[in-house]
């Protein structure tokens, strides 16, 4: 269909219009005809084009932020996710929960070998603190109750790293599983940001989960069939386990 030319008052371009339309405008003293070919219109009036609005601020733009990791299939969208919001991101590897250790260890393989891949910087907590950690959950076994406790353990301790290191926020990949209790995770977090000073990014990135086993099949990444800890091994097993949320 063949379009008119249309001009403001001022003879700025505006977006074209239906030859029907530019003749009715010129009929009624709304325009002016400046040329039959191409046909273009001059409106009478000045036609005031608002100012796009501006893109808001990314929330993490310019900002270094320590993700803890707890898993290499965690990490896949979660990283692509932060990376759009303007984080630069490095890697924090510290789960002393997961059991036993050669399921420790093959996870941090996993994640290892992934980073290469990605060109991801990583922070690698030394050792295997599981003694610590069962001795922290040892009185409160029970879903939630030592979940808790299991992620104030890993996210103070990287709050602490990420305030040693200079980082300006810090998160976990744990936002991304609809198995863990984020309003605990945000709880913790948020302690763990009051005591080391440097802040928690929170944000339900639940959204991300089906891409995410898209993504570590793309990468071939291995993935466990439970959370980490020998409680919720336990439970993925046995629906009977009496340490199991009876929610």
């Amino acid at each position: 269909m063949a379009r008119a030319r249309v001009l403001d008052a001022r003879g700025h371009p505006l977006s074209p219009c239906s030859l029907q339309k530019a003749r009715r405008l010129v009929a009624t003293n709304r325009a002016t005809l400046v040329s039959e070919d191409p046909y273009t219109i001059k409106l009478t009036y000045d036609v005031e084009i608002p100012e796009p609005e501006p893109e808001p601020p990314l929330p993490l733009m310019g900002q270094r932020l320590l993700l803890h990791i707890c898993c290499a299939p965690c990490a896949t969208w979660t990283l692509e996710h932060l990376a759009e919001l303007g984080a630069s991101v490095t890697g924090y590897w510290f789960n002393p929960n997961i059991h036993p250790f050669s399921e420790h260890e093959r996870r941090r393989q996993t994640l290892a070998r992934f980073a290469d891949e990605q060109g991801l910087s990583m922070v690698w907590e030394q050792g295997y603190e599981m003694v610590a950690f069962l001795k922290a959950v040892a009185d409160s076994p029970q879903q939630g109750r030592r979940c808790r406790l299991c992620y104030r353990m890993r996210l103070r301790r990287t709050a602490q790293r990420a305030a040693e290191l200079g980082y300006d926020a810090f998160s976990t990949t744990l936002l991304i599983s609809p198995y863990q209790y984020l309003e605990l995770i945000r709880r913790e977090g948020d302690e763990a940001a009051e005591v080391s000073g440097v802040p928690f990014y929170f944000e339900n990135m639940r959204r991300g989960f089906a891409s995410q086993h898209r993504l570590a099949q793309e990468h071939d990444l291995y993935q466990q069939r439970y959370c980490g800890c020998v409680y919720s091994e336990w439970e993925s097993l046995d629906r009977n386990a009496s340490t199991r949320s009876r929610r």
